[in-house]
């Protein structure tokens, strides 16, 4: 308190003990008690005067509007009613303008202020709103009390704020007396009959209570017209409220005697006997402000505040009846002396005990006893009120935070100070909602204990085998839940302290559906932390979880530790098919899974289908008559109740019937209301738990209103998160129905003010307590229901189409923020339409800088849909960008894909798709980074792949680029601002990429090592120090491994140059999976409608050459180490495996299963085998390397043995003799019979047909059959692709650039189509019905032709490496290649206007481009003989130059538009591109040296070609409008001893500026014929890049290291040191065309800009493929990527940065700057100067490297990216 507060305290003591010595004299008392008592009498005549005034109103109006007479009378009298209750309030509530003051300006200033902290400010005025009139169930204080508690719980401080005026409160009559204290007053009034009759009337004895009490009845249980409101009862209820206050005056006055009595005799404690003299205002200060506890007052110092206003004690004085209505009264109108007296002793103990949290004010009243706000003194008082509550508040608020601080995550934050704190919080939060549901379960009831005991039993005998999950089933409501929470809590118990119990009650918390992602996501955190594992990171794909669940469950049984995971209601997790393809069929020893589902479900149909035993398998039974008794006694028990044996009866018998838990829990809950003296005929029960469910609904809208019942139970079903209180009561505060069922009876205090009052919410949260539950969420609490069958019930009852669609769109307006600060119309009865002010706050998208409105981001999206406010939700959600960033950020982009998913799917809206489809591409980054990019980033990526879709859609695509752009050419940092779509763009036909088959690190070390160690040493500063990294990994790892310690696999290098394996795959339709093998000896299953990878196979140790499905759900695969296996693809289990079945340099292997036969065939071309498909039994074997094989026909061995002679042998039937065929036929016309003179080429077994199709590369074709009979006709190509339709009717054959197809007719080939493509001819499918064709080349390019007319139909881009594979599956193209793990997935049912843009082959060996990028010029692989014009504006090759030999390196003039092309024979072409038939050739060399490299002058003027040996200057002019070439005139002559030259520039003077393979750097002037050396690099140049007006020069390498130069004189400006997370080293770069930046592009993908003066790294682009070519171009460059694709960006930079920019926090990596100053000299190799003499006068800036080396390649870094000091990782 403050000093004024101080000195009011002291006047205050002083006139109470003048009021004491006062009270001492009788005259003076009676005197005063006389005024009172006249004062009273002229107000109560005063009073009676109004109100026949009012009646005589009422009179006249009545004559001029008869037709109006009832609707009139209701109006009138609702009017009065008002106004006398409203007096009524005024008396009570004595603080009406402090409060309102409160609400205007101190609390929208505090909300403001917790919102920026990521608080949540909620006032809880219960109060507010209600009439005078007592509660007929008199349980407003019990509520009071209540809500006193729940805040003190949930509120981080305060949690209590009390205004304190001059009333001492109403005094009202206790609820309940226990039974000892009624037997003492019983006693005291055995004489006073009528007190006895009294009190026993109204108060009852309630035996069902524990111990019993006695209860105050309902005031309508004897006055049954007190709660009447309707216009005809008016005059009895009148009379009933007249007789509940006389009888209540009584009552009290009975009570308190006997109390008092009671108490002198020692009967009765002191605090009990105060308790019927305590007013309900002084029982909530006790609770909020801890009086009664000593020690609280330090702890209540922080967590309360209170407010007391005092009127100067000589006023009081002067004027009783000025301010009487501002003190307490007696029923009978007068002041009630000894409330005062008992709210001055309140006072005094507030005065002497709580200083600290006190704020007293004095204020003398107006005339009219009031406040007045528009009288100076007292706007003043409420402005300190306010004031002080703000400031107090705040103080409060900031020293709670600074105690948890280092602790907290601040919901909602994006900043990054926040991004430091503890991660594994919300999962804490989660375990621990779980742990507590289920622990409150198994207080509530038991289960019998057999089914428990064999569940337990069967979890013993599994522990050391592996063993499957047990699935305990059972009808709705049969106890599943409560039976595995008891499992849990058994558990616990038992398992050794190594154990962990992981707990999922999916039913209880999540009425939503749960995200198989999220489930697993969770899980494994758990997991990983219990045993101090590598939990999944923001790296780890939803599409990974599942295989990413089943190791941590086998890395936990390996460490040795017991886990026990329970998921209640699985069933909720199936696909859209009902599967659960994440639930593992296995577990390893010591993991034991438990999970319940419903009997009816078609989940558990699917499990009991693929289940091997049902010993697995638990059902819960109905409930038998003494397991109900015992359930019932033990939940009344916990709840302090019991019934009496005709109520238990009752129950039992309605539970009997259905044999249901929950049924029975449901009547228990309502049963425990029953009063012992409730008659049984009042008691009402229902048959199901459904029903029984719906019959407590409605007991809620008896006693709350059907209105207020439905819409609050309502708009929390509707919620996805639940709804935070302080919502709810705004959002009904919104519902015009529940506030003129809430105003039905009386009007608001205030008609510019209407809101529901707060107790009618408080009263109904109150009696469904059991059924709701607090959702906790960074210290934040919402209301959701305990178990989603409630929310059924709930959802069925009230949210029909009319009333849902209502409220749907009342919550949507109340995120958007639509009312805040505005007046809603409303029409209440007795008033006509009024336009009040609802007080709900604002919804901003961040209430601070870096602080998200975490609920709207939740809510908005589903609201605006499900409402059908279409148009705001594209408006405020999918089309703005600041949205899609703010969410992807706080809630994960999986969120915003998810609300996009939806969206799209209700609207058919494709923009939608796009925009989801382009999150989903973007999400690879926002993984990476793990959720923190920041909004430069996101809004660059975002336009980089939209922005070609933009001129489709301007409404909406059009707008959200506009606005990242209009964002990013504002920002304050510097950016790169896209204007094409060089990422993947959305749409188009690619819908899935599988990946996953990539090794563990174990597997990548291991075959590493075991391939390189013979060459370290060799080499043993790169590849030895490489072996050296990957053996200490490998004994440093925690799991087991095998060492290398030889060659032991194919080492690089050698004679072998190519060994085509690749992904290997085959499709299961009927579960819808795909299987592929890669080259590494990896088998991925992945699941189809989700993408998920489901398991990776790891038996193999060589490539796998053959996957085949057979059967359901089981695949055989072959690989190179001779192994074969089988698997069960569901299971991820292997099932039979074979050592040794081939040979492992065999050459072709073809593998056929016959699940008719039970047959598996494998054969090379010199051996067969024959095997058992159910155990790999062999069956048969033959082997002839003087034989061919050429195919199998069932049984049937097709080989060529000699010129001219097939051999048929049955395998399978030693007894047969093998059947030969010779060709003996004369006729010239006919190709000679097959022999050894012919040499064959493929080969292709038609199963249907019985025939062998055999082509050789004479060009012949044969058809041979079973039975020896062959055919032969000529064959017009040698084909490298060869196969067949399914069907077996069309023959396909591709070779280079053409894919032919003959159709296959009886002995007949007749060729039918002949397609052309633009490379090679890989691979090629037919779909069924054999009028598609499918064909994948290598250009990556994907081609769909029509079998009919031979059209191009489509060309599906969007791969980066060949074609080597195609399937189909349904509707779907399966692609895969052999240079990559990825498995592509397509459709062609997509809008063709989507389809991505076309770029060059990804790979390309050469390339170069125009500035404004329009035209690309490329050679597609090395060796290749021809250079290809492509266009983006049309998306193919336009022009073709061809060349006699490999080219070696192009280069384009810009000005002068020249392509100029150098050529290993060291011939150069230049082709004018405007002319490109006028080519001009400058001869090669006498040596004839390859071409190395090229360089023009920036005016183009000169050309330099660098040859082998030497480099040569021509001069480039024109003649006659055409280009010409002169020279060369100047020559360099390279020595012996000169490394080969990499990279160059030349300078208009005529300086040579070039690059070696060996790192040097050197300048040669041609003028002079001088030369120098320049700081070498360590690694080979691969950039020498010459600003635009030649003042400097940029020289990028191989290693970490590039550095800038000064060109007049030649001087070292900058050094660049950059490591990233991949490999380094600049490919190109380009400078601005002011050149004051420095674009570069790089190896690790990204492209970077750094300031030229300054050297200063200024951004860091991630672009997924590194950039190979750079142009500048206006404010930016064009380049291209490795890719193929083009991107054009212009740079902004602001002329100031912040100090704080960092350009490296989007990526991780480090940087150093070394700085050239002044005269520093150049280094030189051959200067004598001192090397650490070099070092001085060099200035450093950026970051500092520790033991930093540019040639250092860390395999551990890139493996690991371990973070270092330098690294700001976000």
């Amino acid at each position: 308190m403050t000093q004024t507060h101080l000195s009011l305290t002291e006047e205050q003591q002083q006139e109470q003990e003048e009021e004491e010595h006062q009270r001492k004299e009788q005259e003076q008392e009676e005197e005063q008690k006389q005024e009172e008592e006249h004062w009273g009498e002229q107000l109560e005549e005063h009073l009676v005067e109004q109100h026949m005034q009012q009646e005589e109103q009422q009179e006249e109006e009545h004559l001029k509007e008869e037709h109006l007479k009832e609707e009139q009378q209701e109006e009138e009298h609702l009017k009065e009613e008002h106004l006398e209750e409203h007096q009524e309030e005024q008396q009570q509530c004595n603080m009406s303008s402090e409060r309102k003051a409160l609400l205007e300006k101190a609390y929208p200033e505090v909300l403001t202020f917790c919102r920026g902290l990521g608080l949540v400010f909620e006032v809880v005025d219960l109060r507010w709103g209600l009439r005078s009139s007592p509660s007929v169930e008199h349980d407003a204080c019990e509520l009071f009390l209540h809500e006193i508690q729940t805040s003190k719980r949930i509120s981080t401080v305060p949690a209590f704020v009390a205004l304190l005026g001059n009333r001492y409160g109403h005094r009202s009559l206790p609820r309940f007396i226990s039974e000892k204290h009624f037997d003492v007053f019983s006693s005291k009034l055995s004489k006073n009959t009528d007190g006895l009759k009294l009190l026993a009337q109204w108060y009852l004895r309630d035996a069902n209570a524990v111990p019993p009490t006695y209860v105050l009845q309902p005031i309508t249980a004897h006055l049954p017209h007190y709660g009447d409101f309707s216009p005809e009862n008016a005059t009895k209820r009148e009379a009933d409220v007249a007789r509940w206050k006389s009888t209540e005056t009584q009552l009290l006055t009975l009570l308190r005697n006997t109390a008092t009595s009671a108490h002198n005799n020692g009967e009765l404690p002191p605090q009990d006997r105060q308790r019927y003299y305590t007013s309900d205002t002084e029982r909530e200060l006790e609770l909020g402000l801890c009086l009664d506890d000593a020690d609280s007052s330090s702890s209540s110092s922080s967590s309360s505040l209170i407010f007391v206003r005092e009127i100067p004690h000589q006023k009081v004085r002067e004027g009783p009846r000025r301010f009487a209505k501002f003190m307490d009264l007696t029923a009978d109108g007068i002041l009630d002396a000894e409330a005062q007296t008992l709210l001055a002793a309140l006072k005094a103990r507030l005065y002497s005990g709580r200083q600290k949290i006190l704020n007293l004010h004095c204020v003398e009243l107006s005339k009219g006893g009031a406040v007045d706000p528009k009288r100076k003194e007292h706007a003043q008082y409420l402005e300190s009120l306010c004031e002080q509550f703000v400031s107090q508040i705040k103080s409060r608020v900031g020293a709670a935070l600074d105690e948890k601080r280092p602790k907290r995550q601040i919901w909602g934050s994006v900043r990054e100070e926040d991004a430091k704190a503890d991660v594994t919080e919300p999962l804490a939060e989660e375990v621990r909602r779980h742990v507590s549901a289920a622990m409150e379960m198994c207080e509530e009831g038991r289960r019998p204990e057999g089914l428990l005991g064999k569940i337990c039993l069967t979890m013993w005998e599994m522990t050391k085998v592996r063993h499957p999950p047990l699935v305990v089933h059972g009808g709705e409501g049969s106890g599943r839940t409560l039976l595995l929470c008891q499992l849990a809590r058994e558990m616990r118990g038992v398992l050794e302290n190594r154990a962990a119990v992981v707990v999922r009650l999916l039913t209880l918390l999540h009425p939503w559906r749960y995200g198989v992602e999220d489930m697993l996501r969770s899980v494994c955190r758990q997991i990983c932390l219990a045993f101090g594992l590598a939990p999944p990171t923001s790296l780890t794909a939803d599409t990974h979880l599942v295989r990413f669940f089943h190791n941590v469950l086998e890395q936990a049984s390996q460490q040795g530790n017991h886990l026990l995971l329970i998921l209640d209601d699985v069933d909720q997790l199936a696909d859209r098919s009902a599967k659960l393809r994440w639930l593992p069929y296995e577990l390893p020893p010591n993991v034991h899974l438990v999970v319940s589902v419903e009997t009816k479900s078609e989940a558990f149909a699917r499990m009991r289908l693929r289940a091997q035993t049902l010993e697995n398998f638990f059902e819960v039974e109905r409930l038998g008559a003494g397991d109900g008794e015992a359930m019932a006694e033990a939940y009344l028990r916990a709840a302090g109740r019991t019934l009496t044996p005709e109520q238990k009866e009752f129950v039992l018998k309605s539970s009997a019937a259905s044999g249901n838990p929950l049924h029975l829990h449901l009547m228990l809950s309502l049963g425990k209301r029953w009063r012992s003296f409730t008659a049984l005929a009042e008691l009402r029960l229902a048959a199901t738990a459904q029903e029984m469910t719906s019959l407590l609904l409605q007991t809620m809208e008896e006693r709350h209103g059907r209105e207020l019942t439905a819409a609050a139970l309502g708009y929390i079903a509707l919620a996805r998160e639940g709804l935070l209180e302080c919502e709810l009561r705004d959002v009904l505060s919104l519902d015009d129905d529940v506030l003129k069922e809430a105003y039905r009876h009386f009007l608001p205090p205030s008609p510019a003010l209407v809101r529901l009052p707060p107790l009618l919410w408080a009263g109904l949260k109150y009696d469904l307590a059991e059924h709701l539950s607090e959702r906790w969420t960074n210290g934040v609490a919402t209301i959701v229901f305990k178990n989603r069958r409630f929310s059924d019930v709930v959802s069925s009852r009230y949210l029909t189409s009319d009333r849902k669609g209502r409220a749907l769109k009342i919550l949507a307006e109340f995120f958007l923020g639509r009312w805040s600060g505005k007046r809603k119309p409303v029409s209440l009865p007795g008033l006509s339409l009024v336009l009040p002010d609802r007080k709900v706050p604002p919804q901003p998208l961040w209430f601070g800088a870096g602080l998200a409105n975490v609920r709207k981001l939740q809510e908005l999206p589903y609201h605006l849909l499900h409402a059908g406010m279409w148009e705001e939700l594209k408006q405020e959600v999918i089309g703005n960008s600041e949205w899609l960033f703010c969410k992807s950020r706080v809630c994960g982009v999986r969120a915003v894909i998810q609300d996009l998913d939806r969206s799209w799917r209700i609207m058919d809206c494709p923009e939608t798709r796009l925009i989801r489809d382009a999150l989903v591409l973007l999400r690879p980054s926002l993984d990476y980074l793990d959720g923190n990019m920041d909004m430069t980033l996101f809004f660059s990526e975002l336009l980089s792949r939209l922005c070609s879709l933009a001129p489709l859609y301007p409404s909406l695509i059009g707008r959200l680029c506009s606005a990242c752009e209009a964002w990013l050419l504002s920002c304050t940092e510097p950016n790169l601002i896209p204007h094409s779509s060089f990422l993947q763009p959305p749409g188009g036909a690619l819908t899935h990429t599988l990946t996953g088959l990539q090794g563990d690190m174990t597997l990548f070390f291991s075959e590493l090592l075991s391939r390189l160690c013979s060459l370290a040493p060799l080499y043993p500063s790169l590849i030895g120090r490489l072996c050296s990294a990957c053996e200490a990994w490998l004994l440093s790892c925690t799991e087991p491994n095998l060492i290398p310690h030889s060659s032991f696999l194919q080492p690089p290098g050698g004679a072998l140059t190519h060994t085509l394996t690749g992904l290997q795959g085959d499709v299961c339709v009927e579960e819808d999976l795909v299987v592929a093998g890669s080259d590494d000896g990896v088998i991925g299953v992945w699941s189809l409608p989700d993408a998920q990878l489901l398991h990776t196979l790891l038996a193999h140790t060589a490539a796998v050459l053959v996957v085949r499905v057979t059967g359901s759900a089981l695949c055989v695969s072959l690989a190179a180490d001779g192994s074969m296996r089988k698997w069960d693809l569901l299971r991820g289990k292997q099932e039979v495996s074979a050592d040794d079945v081939l040979a492992t340099d065999c050459g072709c292997v073809r593998l056929s299963a016959c699940e008719r036969t039970g047959r598996l065939t494998v054969h090379t071309d010199t051996q067969v085998k024959f095997f058992g498909l159910d155990d790999f039994s062999l069956l048969s074997s033959i082997s002839d390397s003087d034989c061919q094989i050429l195919g199998v026909l069932d049984d049937s061995v097709v080989s060529l043995c000699g010129p001219g002679l097939v051999r048929i042998t049955q395998a399978l039937d030693p007894t047969k003799d093998p059947v030969t065929t010779q060709d003996k036929t004369k006729n010239p016309e006919r190709p000679q019979a097959p022999g050894r003179t012919l040499t064959v080429c493929s080969s292709v077994a038609l199963s249907r047909k019985q025939k062998v199709l055999v082509v050789f590369s004479e060009g012949v074709l044969y058809q041979i059959s079973k039975d020896g009979g062959y055919s032969s006709v000529k064959f017009p190509l040698t084909p490298s692709l060869f196969s067949v339709s399914k069907d077996e009717k069309i023959l396909l054959a591709g070779s280079d650039l053409v894919l032919v197809l003959f159709r296959l007719d009886l002995d007949r080939v007749d060729r039918f189509l002949e397609l052309v493509h633009d490379d090679e001819v890989l691979s090629a499918c037919v779909s069924p019905d054999s009028r598609i064709l499918y064909s994948g080349a290598k250009d990556q390019v994907i081609r769909v032709w029509s079998i009919t007319t031979g059209a191009l139909l489509d060309s599906l881009c969007g791969l980066d490496s060949p074609v080597s594979s195609l399937s189909l599956l349904s509707d779907l193209v399966v692609s895969a290649s052999s240079s990559s793990t990825a498995v592509k997935l397509w459709t062609l049912r997509y809008d063709t206007r989507h389809k991505p843009p076309a770029h060059i082959p990804t790979g390309s060996a050469h390339c170069a481009l125009t500035r404004d990028a329009d035209r690309v010029f490329y050679v597609q692989n090395q060796g290749h003989h021809e250079v290809l014009s492509w266009s983006p504006e049309t998306g193919g090759v336009t022009e073709r130059m061809a060349v006699s030999v490999a080219v070696s390196c192009l280069e384009v003039g810009q000005v002068k538009r020249l392509l100029v092309c150098g050529l290993v024979s060291g011939t150069v072409f230049v082709y004018p591109l405007s002319q490109p038939e006028e080519t001009l050739c400058i001869p090669p060399p006498e040596s004839l040296s390859p071409v190395r490299t090229l360089a023009l002058s920036p005016s183009e003027r000169l050309l330099s070609v660098a040859y082998e040996d030497q480099v040569c200057v021509f001069t480039l002019t024109s003649r006659d409008l055409l280009p010409a070439i002169e020279g060369p005139t100047a020559r360099l002559v390279l020595g012996l001893l000169h490394g080969p030259l990499t990279c160059c520039g030349l300078l208009n003077d005529q300086r040579f500026i070039y690059g070696t393979s060996c790192g040097e750097v050197r300048v040669h002037d041609f003028r002079s014929g001088s030369g120098r050396v320049l700081e070498s690099h360590r690694s080979r140049v691969s950039c020498v890049t010459l600003s635009n007006w030649e003042s400097h020069v940029l020289i990028g390498s191989d290693d970490t290291t590039q550095r800038l130069y000064t060109l007049n004189p030649p001087r070292l400006q900058h050094v660049m040191d950059y490591k990233g997370f991949f490999f380094e080293g600049v490919l190109c770069a380009a400078f601005s065309d002011s050149d004051q930046f420095v674009f570069t592009g790089s190896r690790d993908r990204t492209i970077k800009v750094w300031g030229v003066s300054t050297g200063k790294l200024l951004l860091v682009q991630f672009v997924y493929f590194p950039v190979v070519r750079m142009v500048s171009f206006r404010n930016g460059f064009v380049a291209l990527s490795r890719q193929g694709t083009i991107i054009r960006e212009s740079f902004r930079c602001p002329d100031h940065i912040s100090p704080d920019y960092n350009p490296l926090r989007t990526v991780r990596a480090q940087y150093r700057v070394t700085s050239h100053t002044g005269d520093a000299r150049d280094p030189d190799p051959d200067d004598p100067v001192d090397p650490e003499e070099r070092g001085r006068g060099h200035g450093q800036q950026g970051a500092e490297l520790q033991q930093f080396n540019p040639a250092h390649l860390s395999l551990m870094d890139v493996m690991k990216s371990k973070p270092s000091p330098t690294c700001v990782l976000l």
